[in-house]
C-alpha cells in the first residue's frame, strides 16, 4: 500500500496507535491574512528578544519552553528554559514533518492540543478586547483545521477552541467547527484564568446538538472552584 500523502510505500498495520493527547506548537506567521483588516496588526505574532524566540499578544508575551518540544532529546536535556524554533524537531511544528514521525512511531492519527493559546484557549480570557480575542480564536481554529489537519485528513483529529468568556458564543463556534468537520473541542475544568490547570477534549459534538448540552462556564466564573457537566455521549481525554 502507498501513502497517498507522501507517495512512500507503507504497511498500515504497523500504525497500531492512536494518540489523544499530543500538542502542536504554533508555527510564527500562522495568522497571516486571517483576522478582518481592522485586527490584522494586532494579531498574536512571534518576536525575537534576547535569543529568544516569543509569542506576544496584547502585550503579554508567551515563549515556548523546552518541555514543550523534548521530542528527539535526550532526558538530561529537559527543562523549562525558552526554546526557539530552530531547536526543535521540524515535527514539533510542521505537518508534514509531524507525520513522517508519527509513521515512524507507530501512530496512525493524533489529536493537538493548542499550546502557546495556553490550556484550551483561556490565554484569550484575559483579552481586554473580547472582539478582538474572538477573531484570534476563530482564526486559531481556521489555521488548525485548515494547515496543520487539512494536509493530512486521514492522520489527525481535529480539535478546536472555543470562547469561554460567553456561553452563546462558545456553542455558536462548536456549531461552525462541526459544520467544518471538526467533531472535538477541548476546554478547562475551570474557565477562571488563576484556576486553570487542565484541559479536557470532548468528541461527539453535532451541528444540530442543542447549546444547552454544552458545559455551563458562566457558572463557573464566579465563587468556589467547581467541576463543569461535560456533555452526555462523550469520550473525554485529559491532559496534564
Amino acid at each position: 500500500m502507498r501513502d497517498g500523502d507522501t507517495g512512500e510505500s507503507m504497511d498500515w498495520s504497523s500504525l497500531i496507535l492512536i494518540s489523544v493527547d499530543d500538542h502542536v506548537v504554533e508555527p510564527p506567521g500562522m495568522f497571516a491574512g486571517r483576522l478582518p483588516a481592522r485586527y490584522a496588526d494586532r494579531a498574536p505574532q512571534v518576536v525575537l528578544e534576547d535569543g529568544e524566540a516569543r509569542w506576544v499578544f496584547e502585550g503579554a508575551q508567551w515563549q515556548n519552553i523546552g518541555l514543550n518540544a523534548v521530542v528527539g532529546r535526550p532526558i538530561e536535556e529537559y527543562g523549562l528554559e525558552p526554546q526557539r524554533f530552530a531547536d526543535m524537531r521540524d515535527g514539533c511544528h510542521q505537518t508534514d514533518a509531524r507525520v513522517a514521525d508519527m509513521s515512524a512511531n507507530g501512530v496512525l492519527a493524533s489529536l493537538c492540543f493548542p499550546t502557546f493559546p495556553k490550556f484550551a484557549g483561556t490565554w484569550f480570557l484575559t483579552s481586554a478586547d473580547l472582539a478582538l480575542a474572538r477573531e484570534v480564536l476563530r482564526a486559531y481554529n481556521d489555521w488548525h483545521l485548515e494547515e496543520w489537519c487539512g494536509p493530512h485528513p486521514d492522520r489527525f483529529i481535529p480539535l478546536g477552541i472555543v470562547p469561554l468568556w460567553d456561553a452563546t458564543e462558545a456553542a455558536a463556534e462548536v456549531r461552525r467547527l462541526a459544520e467544518r468537520g471538526c467533531h472535538a473541542v477541548s476546554f478547562p475544568d475551570n474557565p477562571v484564568p488563576s484556576a486553570c490547570r487542565r484541559s479536557t477534549a470532548v468528541t461527539g459534538i453535532r451541528s444540530g446538538r442543542r447549546a444547552t448540552t454544552l458545559a455551563p462556564w458562566s457558572a463557573c466564573t464566579s465563587g468556589p472552584r467547581r467541576r463543569s457537566r461535560s456533555p452526555p455521549r462523550t469520550h473525554p481525554s485529559r491532559s496534564p
